[in-house]
């Protein structure tokens, strides 16, 4: 079976749009300036300590990849501790290395694509901890090859249930792809994770909405609709050129437009900085994404940009993330 998105026209390009922007990517990248890298801060080495038994929150290791404490369980989006993907080798060190993660409970993939679904960074996380991956459908038989046995396959709107915590897989505009003959037989999405242990004693922890990778399209606000979002982690990078990348990629703009239409509290940038797999660099896509922000009069509060490694408290975002950058 192969999977499609919501929009029919939304499909994969062509051969001939692949060789024209590589054959203008030639010449481009020449005149790219990749010296700002994004910072990293040092809060993460004692978050690490207490992960197990700390107040709900999000570490940002880069690019897809985050450390979410929330309803007792430590759960990581779309692992990659990779120092290279293809050719190009990775621009800063993830924000925890891997040696200094806590055990982890639930591992979230989005789709197949190799900067999201890194098997040798799953293997180091899964191998030792038993940890469930929770997967679009079709990609749970090839890692039960793999040897893990705790896997759950979600169809879109569907949810699964570990520990405190409520997944559901929630639509994207992509595809996926890892050899020659596997084009969207696995589906891809993101996850909204929710607290289910709240009682009349305690309110609930924030929503959170993992938005994987896509483009822009309808469903955004099919997902407003249906949750009450608190953070919103949302992609803003690898969209240059857009005649290209606009399909599977949302830009900095379209990116302030998704995180309107779910309708979420707070927004976190990812999906930029690690590795140069478009033609745009981390600070383009910074630039633009706070220049839209400002031209839609978003308060500046509501756009929380971390620092790799960076602590996010969900009980008080805006100001956890004041206290952490005062600690640098």
């Amino acid at each position: 079976m192969r999977y499609a998105n919501l929009n029919p026209a939304a499909t994969t390009s062509s051969m001939k749009d692949l060789r024209r922007w590589r054959k203008e990517r030639a010449g481009k990248m020449k005149h790219k300036d990749f010296s700002w890298v994004v910072p990293t801060a040092a809060a993460a080495r004692a978050y690490k300590k207490d992960a197990a038994n700390g107040e709900p929150s999000i570490v940002w290791v880069g690019h897809s990849t985050f450390l979410i404490r929330h309803s007792g369980l430590n759960i990581v989006t779309d692992p990659v501790w990779a120092g290279s993907m293809g050719f190009q080798k990775r621009l800063t060190k993830p924000g925890i290395a891997m040696n200094e993660m806590p055990k982890v409970d639930v591992i979230l993939l989005s789709h197949s694509h190799y900067d999201h679904l890194h098997l040798p960074s799953v293997k180091a996380l899964a191998g030792q901890t038993e940890a469930t991956l929770i997967v679009p459908v079709g990609l749970a038989a090839m890692l039960r090859r793999k040897g893990y046995s705790s896997v759950i396959e979600l169809q879109w709107w569907e949810s699964a249930t570990v520990g405190g915590a409520k997944f559901t897989f929630v639509p994207a505009q992509h595809w996926t792809r890892r050899t020659l003959t596997d084009t969207n037989r696995s589906h891809w999405g993101g996850f909204i994770i929710e607290d289910m242990t709240a009682d009349r004693e305690r309110q609930p922890e924030p929503t959170v909405y993992f938005a994987g990778d896509s483009g822009y399209f309808e469903g955004f606000k099919q997902i407003g609709e249906r949750f009450d979002i608190d953070v919103a982690l949302m992609p803003i990078g690898a969209y240059e050129p857009e005649w290209f990348m606009r399909m599977q990629h949302v830009s900095p703009e379209e990116a302030l437009q998704a995180f309107l239409d779910v309708k979420a509290k707070v927004f976190v940038p990812m999906h930029y900085g690690a590795f140069a797999l478009a033609d745009d660099t981390p600070r383009e896509a910074i630039d633009r994404l706070e220049a839209e922000r400002a031209r839609l009069g978003i308060e500046p509060e509501r756009i929380l940009t971390l620092a790799l490694g960076e602590v996010l408290a969900l009980g008080n975002a805006p100001r956890m993330q004041e206290q952490n950058r005062n600690e640098k």
